[in-house]
């Protein structure tokens, strides 16, 4: 999953087709890549992380996004074991990497990978009856109006791409995970930012990607939401528990 994510990101931010008969091939001599030469992180780790045929470097990118849908897949299967959860669990971390990913490479979160999880999310819920999709309805409200709130307090501080994510992301973890993903999110952001400026590797008024932070809280999220929620004395919802 990893290796086909990098693969969508990196051909839709490229304007090229992810689907088809397309084949892999290498970003500097072109050379199309056989099916040893694609083994998610063996191949890399094998190839010393360049080219079999130029000996060019292999972008970290490709190794990196592997390891971290292993990640989310190992973490989603042992929280959520063999259940109607689990499955919506990996969907949902591994739409919100893909998100992070053109995020990252682009600086765009596109509107069908953000509404697309909102989508797969919104019918799993028919489900759960009436009451987990007002849940997530709800969820939407709360991760994409908050969202759009401060782009409009901020004068576009934020871009129309995070409030379409986490609209997304609501309609796929209901309202009370939502809360926790959105927490998290700006947590790990405001970590992040205050270390760079600290460090001088960035100044207060740079920009810098939000969907990344706002993909990682929605994993943690995924993790220790419920756990958050029950802390508060409230329930998850339905998948949730």
């Amino acid at each position: 999953m990893g290796s086909f994510l990098n693969v969508v990101a990196s051909r839709t931010v490229d304007g090229r087709p992810w689907w088809g008969t397309q084949r892999s091939s290498c970003d500097s001599c072109g050379k199309t890549l056989g099916a040893l030469e694609l083994i998610p992180l063996l191949s890399w780790l094998l190839q010393r992380g360049r080219c079999r045929s130029c000996g060019a470097r292999i972008p970290a990118r490709y190794p990196l996004a592997e390891a971290a849908s292993a990640v989310i897949g190992v973490s989603m299967s042992l929280r959520w074991g063999v259940s109607p959860a689990a499955l919506l669990a990996l969907v949902t971390g591994y739409f919100l990497l893909l998100n992070a990913l053109t995020d990252i490479y682009s600086g765009y979160v596109y509107d069908l990978f953000a509404w697309g999880l909102g989508v797969v999310g919104l019918a799993f819920r028919l489900f759960g009856g009436a009451g987990a999709v007002f849940d997530g309805l709800l969820g939407m409200l709360l991760g994409g109006g908050l969202i759009v709130f401060i782009i409009f307090a901020s004068r576009g501080g934020m871009g129309w791409g995070d409030a379409s994510l986490m609209a997304g992301v609501g309609l796929s973890l209901g309202w009370k995970l939502t809360a926790a993903a959105l927490y998290a999110g700006f947590m790990f952001g405001g970590v992040v930012a205050v270390a760079m400026v600290l460090t001088k590797k960035a100044k207060r008024k740079d920009s810098m990607p939000l969907g990344p932070f706002l993909a990682l809280g929605g994993i943690t999220a995924l993790l220790y939401g419920p756990a958050a929620a029950a802390f508060f004395g409230l329930t998850p919802g339905w998948p949730w528990g």
